[in-house]
């Protein structure tokens, strides 16, 4: 089981579980202008996201031992960062047993690199439903600076994604925080209330499923307690006990066909 330590939102390389420092000390990291110096080059998670920044690695070798749904199986891809990963993989959590679902969160990463990762994480494994779960590091600024304008397309090109495809959506509300641990000062609680607003709308509007997190975490100041987040981020296992019939609520009515009682815009 992975310790929460490893699992921080910080922008990590997904198979050591190394920070990559420079990148959260310099948000023009990922296009560098200098040249790299000696110490640079040998850092491995510098490497890897100059390489691989969408860390398609990640799941590649899990995806090809992938096998097709059987039949009748709906398969669910639950998509996101870390609050995704450590889900079933955190010590103390477990992941919807029984279930056929997939867990495919990466640590770190923003609603960019999920973009582009989302045909081989999710698209090409068949799912009936997935449960797209991401914006927090975005307003970070893991990858750079991002706007809520910029987070929305890169969520709303998923879930177009994912319809044309003939996959249900689930969009989940970013969970409450009031301050990151890798990046204080922020004060994000107000941006992440108003990006929630924009997925509850969209998807009241497109037919997909909102599944609300954030109205059953959040405390008087726009975050999360220490019994549900230790670190204000991350869920402990009572926090992932709370959201697992949360997120249960949500596929069953996805999988059900319902659109929340609208009809998808067309």
């Amino acid at each position: 089981m992975l310790a929460l330590a490893s699992l921080a939102q910080m922008p990590v390389n997904a198979q050591e579980g190394k920070e990559t420092t420079a990148q959260t000390a310099d948000p023009s990291f990922a296009a560098p202008t200098a040249p790299l110096n000696p110490e640079q080059v040998a850092s491995v998670p510098l490497r890897q996201a100059l390489t691989d920044w969408p860390q398609l690695a990640r799941y590649r070798a899990d995806n090809a031992a992938l096998p097709p749904p059987a039949a009748g199986e709906r398969r669910v891809v639950f998509y996101g960062d870390s609050i995704t990963d450590g889900w079933g993989r955190v010590d103390g959590t477990v992941f919807f047993p029984g279930k056929p679902y997939v867990n495919r969160g990466i640590s770190g990463q923003t609603t960019a690199q999920m973009l582009v990762r989302f045909r081989q994480d999710v698209i090409d494994l068949k799912p009936a439903a997935v449960v797209i779960l991401a914006g927090t590091n975005d307003i970070a600024g893991n990858t750079g600076p991002a706007t809520l304008a910029m987070i929305e397309d890169n969520l709303r090109s998923m879930a177009e994604l994912a319809r044309v495809n003939g996959i249900r959506v689930v969009l989940a509300s970013v969970l409450p925080v009031s301050d990151y641990p890798w990046q204080p000062g922020l004060h994000p609680a107000g941006k992440v209330r108003e990006l929630n607003a924009w997925l509850r709308g969209y998807a009241r509007d497109t037919g997909a499923i909102y599944l609300d997190y954030h109205g059953a975490m959040s405390n008087a100041e726009g975050g999360m307690d220490a019994s549900l987040a230790e670190d204000g981020v991350h869920p402990t296992p009572a926090g992932y006990a709370l959201m697992a019939p949360l997120a249960q609520r949500a596929i069953d009515e996805a999988l059900a066909g319902g659109t929340g009682g609208k009809s998808p815009a067309k």
